[in-house]
């Protein structure tokens, strides 16, 4: 049995010598092995001469595109974020009786597109675009119903972090709406009466300006700009659009603002022209003042606002044109983040330095719902009392609204 072990045990040893044996046998030389170390070098030298061309021409690219977008080169603003693109928009539904009837109608009542670019840090362009009723015709008399309107299109500078200076087409410092009225903002269908024919929003001019912080909570705006020109001192009617304006008499404006408390603010403007007339009548200077607040706490809202002309001149005072004023109150609650209901009301009197009825009166009761905080659907009702027992609109609206 020993002997059979010893054989086993010899024949294992012999068998693990021969495979050992045979393996180095298979071995390269040491010279064949240098051969392999030195095309093994002079490949990845080879890489590292492709990597390092790859590295140069990416270096290359992304300061190519660098200075492009610090030029203002359009075709690489896009891709590199410098370029933004906004809007808003919104379609009425308006079911209304009158004197003479109803009036009911469908319309597109604004498209706009947002067009802004950041140049540097401290410089950047910002504009709006604005096609009123679908669609613009011209006509001889001036009676087409669209009209395309550019709203805003202003250059920015930064002198610091807190203030700020501009020049071009902007909208003018004062009121609720005139700078923020895209229709997610703000409750009705329609915009308030008192914004619309006092101030009037949305009124828009083009001159220079400044803003920015006096101190924590405290903003200011002031500015130089077009003013009115309307013979027959309407408001409304008198703004020049920035559309080859008559600039004989500029307009200065103010504001200055609190925001102290979040959800609430607090404003007041102040605006001088020493001839709204541009020349027609000499003694046509005219004072705008408005003070407002706009708070919101938690589910509850208040939008308060008053606003005043005053106007020099026997041609104003014999018309009643000397005085015009107005103001609304707006409570609001939101029963859910998506659903809130609103009440407004709203007097206002384009005529109020004489004795006749020219007085307007409209209370407004309704609901949005937004689908998105962008995107909102909205009812409400309107009931318009005149002091001249004419012109008088009942009724209700229905509407969608969105911005982006």
């Amino acid at each position: 049995m020993k002997m059979k072990r010893s054989m086993k045990t010899g024949i294992s040893l012999a068998a693990a010598l021969l495979t050992t044996t045979a393996g180095a046998a298979q071995l390269p030389s040491p010279e064949v092995m240098w051969d392999i170390i030195q095309k093994q070098q002079k490949e990845i030298d080879a890489l590292k001469a492709v990597q390092k061309d790859t590295d140069e021409k990416v270096e290359a690219t992304v300061q190519a595109i660098e200075e492009q977008t610090t030029d203002g080169s359009h075709g690489t603003s896009l891709a590199s974020g410098k370029t933004r693109v906004g809007g808003y928009g919104e379609l009425h539904y308006n079911n209304l009786d009158t004197d003479n009837g109803s009036e009911k109608s469908l319309d597109f009542h604004r498209f706009v597109l947002f067009f802004g670019h950041q140049f540097t840090d401290r410089l950047r362009f910002f504009s709006e675009l604005e096609l009123e009723h679908a669609f613009s015709q011209d006509t001889a008399d001036g009676s087409g119903k669209g009209e395309v309107e550019l709203e805003q299109a202003y250059i920015e500078y930064d002198l610091n972090d807190r203030h700020h200076v501009r020049g071009g087409v902007s909208l003018i410092p004062v009121g609720i709406l005139n700078e923020t009225h895209e229709p997610p903002t703000f409750y009705g269908v329609e915009r308030n009466p008192v914004e619309k024919n006092i101030i009037p929003a949305t009124w828009w001019a083009a001159g220079v300006g400044a803003r920015g912080e006096i101190a924590p909570g405290w903003g200011y705006d002031v500015s130089l700009h077009e003013g009115l020109n309307n013979s027959a001192y309407n408001i409304r009617k008198g703004r020049q659009k920035s559309a080859e304006a008559d600039a004989h008499d500029l307009a200065s404006t103010a504001r200055i603002k609190w925001t102290g408390v979040a959800g609430i603010e607090l404003a007041a403007s102040i605006q001088y022209q020493q001839n709204i007339t541009q020349g027609i009548d000499n003694d046509a200077s005219a004072w705008l003042y408005e003070a407002h607040a706009d708070i919101q706490r938690g589910p509850f809202g208040l939008r308060a606002l008053y606003a005043m002309w005053d106007i020099d001149g026997s041609g104003a005072k014999a018309v009643g044109a000397d005085q015009q004023e107005g103001f609304y109150i707006e409570p609001s609650y939101k029963v859910t983040p998506k659903f809130g209901v609103f009440a407004r009301y709203n007097q206002y009197d384009n005529a109020a330095g004489n004795n006749a009825d020219t007085g307007k009166k409209q209370y407004d009761v309704g609901v949005n719902y937004w689908l998105n905080p962008d995107v909102v659907l909205k009812a409400d009702y309107q009931k318009q009392d005149n002091e001249s027992n004419t012109g008088e609109k009942d009724g209700f609206n229905l509407g969608i609204g969105y911005q982006f």
